[in-house]
């Protein structure tokens, strides 16, 4: 019996319907396998995770936090939690000093704008995202604006400052830039070409007088915003050291030493350094009780109250050299015929090192200074021997955290850190602590000096001295407590590891 019309039309519906329920639960199964789980099982344990970024035992992964523990795997490891070398009733106050110092150091040095800027996704926006910079209440053009629009629509672009002024470098129809001059500019076109070359001529005036500042601007079309970084910059002015037509190395290089009774040790260090070089200029500072003139060519000899101490001493010394370059050496080395000055200015003019060492007796004594930032209660310092990588150029030399006695430095780069006063008696891994992230330090194993012999000397004055000078030298527990102290509350540690 032939079929009706409707019987067929309702047979067509009933496919159509197994059609469509057949496609979604097709549909459904594929996406069921591609889903992602809930909970994914993680590639590395908790426990690998924290040794996968480990830099000689220390974790050098972002943290919010620090802590300085002793590793079983490292034997003779010094750990000093810096907050018990105060008292439990002056703890508190020292706590409140610390941080409202800290509030001023981060107001002037650290940078008032930290967040990240991501880039935006599906943008018509072309905006620079490095390398914008003006100098204090100077203008610039903006480079790289533009945008990627159809002419079939009102296009109104938006940009605003927070630290300058924003304009255009022609003028324009103020019915097109509205508030040039101002920190938020408006522009309203239709042709995107016009838009386009507006944007190719917009200014940014710095309108403040800052040596280092960061304005964030922010770009606007419709719903699409993006921010880009402007550097306010006050350049350093040139201070340049003039080497000479000849450029002797006493031109270039000035020594320096610290001495303290021991005129029989100085007296010897002098002689060797002129039987290498004879007319290189040689400051003494000079802290001993009854002071004995050096009267030597070439050698200036500065006093100082007696007992002033180590770190004034250099301090006073550093600030009396004229040359791009000084090295400073103890009063009781020697130099040898492996003293080659020329080799660590070499260095220095080729790399952008600031401190190069040498070795002392063959030990080429260097050290690692690895930062944990840490929380209020203060960063993670911890102190390893050796070496961060070679350095490039120079198969004999490695980049370091800290040298022996014995090293090269540039002049003005060492007296922008200084030497702290308050280190009377021994003191030196502290400088370059003062120096974390400032110096860059090097060490070179072809340049060495001698350690004159030690024991009494026979000089019957002489070894009175000498024993006088043993007594400073040896420090005392409240001295290291002192030492310790001032690490946790000048450079905001919490605590600090040696092995």
């Amino acid at each position: 019996m032939p079929r009706s019309r409707s019987d067929l039309l309702k047979l067509l519906v009933k496919f159509v319907l197994l059609g469509f329920v057949c496609y979604f639960m097709t549909a459904w199964f594929f996406l069921r396998k591609r889903e992602i789980p809930a909970f994914l099982p993680a590639f590395h344990s908790t426990k690998s995770i924290k040794n996968l970024f480990l830099y000689d035992g220390i974790s050098l992964f972002q943290n919010k936090s620090c802590s300085c523990q002793n590793m079983k795997d490292m034997k003779g490891m010094q750990v000093y939690q810096l907050q018990d070398n105060f008292s439990p009733d002056e703890i508190k106050f020292v706590q409140e000093r610390r941080m409202m110092e800290l509030s001023h150091f981060q107001s002037r040095y650290v940078s008032k704008y930290q967040n990240i800027l991501l880039a935006v996704p599906d943008c018509p926006l072309s905006y620079p995202i490095h390398g914008v910079k003006v100098m204090p209440l100077h203008t610039v053009l903006i480079p790289g604006l533009k945008i990627f629009r159809p002419d079939d629509e009102i296009h109104e672009v938006t940009l605003r400052a927070s630290l300058g002024a924003l304009n255009t470098y022609e003028a324009f129809s103020p019915e097109v830039v509205q508030r040039r001059g101002e920190k938020e500019l408006k522009i309203s076109t239709m042709n995107v070409a016009t838009l386009n070359y507006i944007l190719k001529h917009i200014t940014y005036t710095s309108s403040i007088y800052q040596n280092q500042a960061l304005d964030v601007v922010t770009l606007k079309l419709g719903s699409h915003e993006v921010q880009f970084p402007v550097v306010i910059q006050q350049p350093s002015i040139a201070k340049l050291y003039d080497p000479g037509a000849d450029k002797k190395i006493s031109s270039v290089v000035t020594i320096c030493t610290k001495t303290f009774l021991r005129y029989h040790k100085l007296r010897i260090l002098i002689k060797s350094i002129r039987q290498y070089y004879p007319s290189i200029t040689i400051i003494v500072a000079d802290d001993s009780e009854t002071p004995e003139n050096v009267q030597e060519p070439n050698v200036e000899q500065y006093f100082m109250p007696f007992g002033k101490g180590w770190f004034a001493g250099r301090n006073l010394a550093v600030s009396q050299v004229t040359t791009k370059y000084f090295l400073w050496i103890d009063d009781d080395f020697l130099f040898n015929e492996k003293t080659k000055i020329e080799k660590m200015v070499d260095v220095l003019e080729k790399t952008n090192l600031d401190v190069v060492g040498g070795g002392v007796n063959g030990n080429f004594f260097s050290f690692k200074l690895l930062l944990e930032e840490g929380g209020e209660d203060g960063d993670c310092l911890h102190w390893r021997s050796g070496s961060y990588h070679p350095l490039e150029g120079f198969p004999n030399c490695v980049v370091t955290g800290g040298v022996v006695n014995f090293f090269l430095a540039h002049t003005e780069k060492v007296r922008s850190v200084g030497f702290d006063p308050k280190h009377q008696r021994v003191a030196h891994t502290e400088f370059f602590i003062d120096g974390l992230g400032t110096l860059l330090v090097g060490s070179c194993r072809d340049v060495s000096v001698s350690h004159q012999k030690k024991g009494k000397p026979s000089d019957p004055k002489a070894a009175d001295m000498q024993k006088t000078y043993d007594t400073f030298r040896t420090e005392r527990q409240d001295q290291v407590r002192h030492k310790l102290a001032l690490l946790y509350f000048k450079n905001h540690l919490k605590c600090f590891t040696r092995t």
